[in-house]
């Protein structure tokens, strides 16, 4: 099978959340189970230095109102083919989202692109079976497609239901979209255009990063609005669960820690947590057990439910470390707790690839109490990395950590902490078993580490899932 991919991120070169992760491993994980897989970027400058274009499809003199753009096709080292759109949208400083005032014109633009080389092959004889679109930033190519007679199949992944693609109704002309389109079967949406909701109605199919986060999105509580819609769909809605690049997510063999480990010998993520605390400025404990966020900082992650049991924490004699950065009210109040508790507290603004290795490394609990979390990559890493994720349960939360009690104890499942009702109350009653745990019974705490551990995370399963996916539209 032939599949062509198209994103707005590709780690490492461009990346705002788990998105470029995702897009970073599975074409790679399809090429090894035996499909041709191809992926379409956005020519960002540094996809462009990062992926030297060596031949050039098709040109237009004006696309979308951007200028002239150019469609070309570049290579990685280990061959996995990739095209990418220059185009002026797209050279420019800054992040791949920064807001221009032409974002509608930039994506749309992009997905006709996407659309055409679906539609049309690469000039060498290269067609994709299935377009594979990512998000809202390519929601459009399904319906550009959708009045072909013969066109590939389409494929819809929702990596987050809350970002949309939302934009005034008189934009219609500037996409070079049909204003029959229009209607509330089309991409209308409460008197606006929607990327996502025309996606979520002309694709052929829709998928989601984890089986619970598929079931949530078609109930109000979590649909955003397009729950509808989902529900509408239901039978061609699957979820399928994000996996983990073992290659870049590995304690074993990671550049960005100072001692290696695995599950047979985890001596060295005592070293690490110890240079952990050296970097971070905190008190250098053994056995105060430390509790790491890597998180964009904001309400939908639970961060304000961390933030109200920091006093508890540090009153168990834990030690906290917050990666991150976002809403203004949250960084205010976790720059004041570490203010309050040095040696005790610490905040890093911002994100750091390799702090992050490191705090799953040097952490023993990883806290992710978020709200809605579609699939979480974190707590996947944490698993790698043998610090017990402690979780609300959620999306892609509640399919990847299994709560450790009597129960999953005795039948071998416990892989970490969870939680029901997103309250401050009951997060804190969750953080008092993880330190009692930790204290009190250190076999025990191993034994969860080692199956957390040697968990299969990688793509391997979620490859599978998807040709078998595939296979079905075909």
């Amino acid at each position: 099978m032939r599949i062509l991919h198209t994103a707005a991120e590709f780690f490492p070169f461009v990346k705002a959340g788990g998105l470029g992760d995702v897009v970073g491993a599975l074409p790679r994980a399809l090429r090894e189970i035996g499909l041709s897989s191809r992926i379409l970027l956005p020519g960002f400058p540094a996809l462009k230095a990062g992926i030297p274009p060596r031949r050039l499809i098709r040109t237009w003199d004006d696309l979308m109102g951007g200028g002239p753009a150019r469609l070309l096709q570049g290579r990685m080292e280990d061959g996995l083919s990739v095209y990418l759109l220059d185009s002026p949208f797209f050279d420019r400083p800054g992040g791949p989202y920064d807001e221009w005032g032409d974002s509608h014109r930039k994506f749309a633009a992009f997905s006709w692109a996407a659309a055409h080389l679906a539609l049309e092959g690469d000039g060498a004889g290269w067609h994709p079976q299935i377009l594979h679109c990512h998000d809202w930033q390519t929601a459009l190519a399904p319906v550009y497609l959708s009045k072909e007679l013969s066109r590939p199949r389409t494929l819809l992944t929702i990596h987050n239901l809350a970002y949309q693609g939302v934009y005034p109704a008189g934009v219609m002309a500037e996409l070079w979209l049909d204003p029959q389109l229009f209607h509330m079967h089309g991409v209308e949406y409460y008197g606006h255009l929607s990327f996502l909701k025309g996606g979520l109605q002309f694709a052929d199919r829709i998928s989601t990063v984890s089986p619970t986060y598929a079931r949530e999105i078609q109930t109000p509580d979590f649909g955003e609005g397009l729950d509808g819609v989902l529900r509408d769909r239901a039978t061609d809605v699957v979820g399928i669960l994000n996996g983990v690049d073992e290659s870049v997510w590995n304690p074993s063999q990671s550049p960005h820690l100072g001692a290696h480990y695995d599950s047979r010998l985890l001596s060295g993520k005592k070293v690490d947590k110890n240079l952990l605390q050296q970097e971070m400025g905190l008190e250098e404990l053994p056995d105060a057990p430390l509790f790491g966020v890597i998180s964009r900082l904001a309400p939908q992650k639970g961060l304000d439910l961390v933030l109200s049991n920091v006093d508890y924490l540090v009153s168990l004699g834990a030690q906290l470390v917050v990666l991150g950065s976002g809403d203004p009210l949250l960084e205010t109040g976790f720059r004041t707790l570490a203010g309050r508790y040095p040696g005790r507290v610490a905040i890093h603004l911002g994100f750091n690839e390799g702090l992050a290795h490191r705090i799953l490394a040097g952490a023993d609990v990883l806290l992710m109490p978020s709200r809605q979390e579609p699939c979480g990559l974190t707590q996947m890493y944490a698993l790698r990395y043998g610090a017990l994720p402690l979780v609300r349960r959620t999306g892609g939360l509640a399919d990847t950590v299994v709560d450790t009690c009597e129960a999953t104890l005795a039948e071998g499942s416990a892989t970490g902490f969870t939680f029901e009702d997103p309250n401050s109350w009951i997060l804190g009653e969750t953080l008092g078993r993880a330190v009692r745990l930790y204290r009190e019974d250190p076999r025990t705490w191993l034994k969860v580490q080692r199956r957390g551990m040697r968990q299969d995370l990688g793509w391997h399963a979620a490859a599978r899932h998807y040709r078998d996916l595939y296979a079905s539209m075909l």
